[in-house]
């Protein structure tokens, strides 16, 4: 699979977005083109996963012979976390670790460790969390607890087994993941909350079963439209079950009310339970995008730097890192990609200002993590 990546030598040169000015907040935190600050960073940490999950990594395409990438590729644990420090010191806030599946990454709990020691420039510690399939979550879940992980998202497509089975194509059961969770809740890794990847005609029966599972239980369920991250999940926007619809059918059963976001850069629209018992959340990049409140930096496993989801390049850092930068070297080189960064693909998506992939192929999911 092609990426284009943009060498440390040719970062500086180029050329600024049309719409950049260098600016930075009253605050002095950093902010891209769009006035946009740099408050989330999500890492990945292996490009594998024991799922293939039809939307993700269709076995048709990652199979016994898919190039995975070697060890050596990899960022070692200890320029995970140095990195990490340097994005801190711009203004992260939240650092979320992803894959493929985090969990198989060998000692992923020494990472946390380390991550769990950073604080913020104001002395706060981060709002630490991680994204799993939950197939390991079980046996997992106290050491990551006592490592410092704040709290779990886990995936969760259908509470129909037979159905889950066949979207993950791993023959893994939904008790083993509901397990999971159950021991993460009792461990303390809180608040949980479930994604769940709607697709139309395949996994939209599961919407108000799901619902009726976790509602009262502590944990918030998400719903996720079916998105065209990478090139190989044959994405058809045919699938794709608007948001609304899915809070529409839900509230036949429950009623809802709308909440408040956290905050501006929240990717769901919460909605409660009428009756007090929890809330969900829906998240629509789709159908109502929310680029202009994107605060999030992705670093890939081999340490490519993507500033969004639907990205065809990367910055290598990996370079930087592994060609004795200076720190000071390595966080001017990170200021300089974030101020210019324009990136709004969802707001695009369809019209004629879309951004054209031509031979350029975008990132998969299973590579950056969503």
């Amino acid at each position: 699979m092609a990426r284009r990546i943009i060498p440390v030598a040719d970062i500086r040169s180029l050329p600024p977005s049309p719409a950049a000015q260098t600016v930075r907040a009253p605050s002095g935190e950093l902010l891209d083109a769009l006035a946009r600050p740099l408050h989330d960073l999500r890492i990945s940490v292996t490009d594998r996963c024991n799922f293939r999950c039809v939307y993700c990594m269709p076995r048709a395409v990652f199979n016994k012979d898919y190039p995975f990438l070697p060890h050596s590729s990899l960022l070692s644990l200890e320029e995970i976390e140095r990195i990490a420090r340097l994005f801190v010191a711009h203004g992260v806030t939240k650092i979320r670790l992803t894959g493929g599946e985090p969990l198989l990454r060998k000692n992923i709990e020494f990472l946390i460790e380390r991550l769990a020691k950073l604080r913020t420039p104001e002395g706060q510690p981060l709002d630490l969390t991680l994204t799993t399939n939950g197939s390991l979550l079980a046996r997992k879940s106290r050491a990551l607890r006592d490592a410092g992980l704040t709290r779990v998202t886990v995936s969760l497509d259908a509470l129909d087994d037979a159905l889950f089975r066949r979207m993950n194509d791993a023959d893994f059961s939904v008790a083993d993941v509901l397990d999971g969770i159950a021991v993460a809740q009792s461990v303390g890794l809180e608040p949980i909350k479930v994604n769940m990847v709607v697709k139309r005609g395949t996994n939209d029966s599961e919407i108000v079963p799901l619902a009726r599972h976790f509602r009262g239980s502590g944990v918030t369920l998400r719903f996720i439209e079916y998105m065209d991250v990478g090139t190989s999940n044959g994405w058809n926007m045919a699938e794709v079950l608007p948001s609304a619809d899915v809070v529409a059918r839900i509230a036949e059963h429950f009623p809802l009310v709308p909440l408040e976001a956290h905050s501006a850069a929240e990717t769901a629209q919460r909605w409660g339970y009428a009756d007090g018992a929890g809330e969900i959340g829906v998240i629509s990049s789709v159908t109502r995008a929310f680029c202009g409140d994107c605060t999030r930096a992705r670093l890939s496993t081999e340490g490519k730097l993507y500033l969004c989801l639907f990205a065809s390049t990367g910055y290598d850092l990996r370079a930087l890192l592994r060609g004795e930068a200076s720190d000071e070297a390595i966080s001017n080189t990170i200021a300089h990609i974030w101020e210019q960064r324009a990136d709004r693909y969802s707001q695009l998506r369809g019209s004629d200002a879309a951004p054209a992939v031509g031979e350029e192929r975008r990132i998969e999911m299973s590579y950056i993590g969503g």
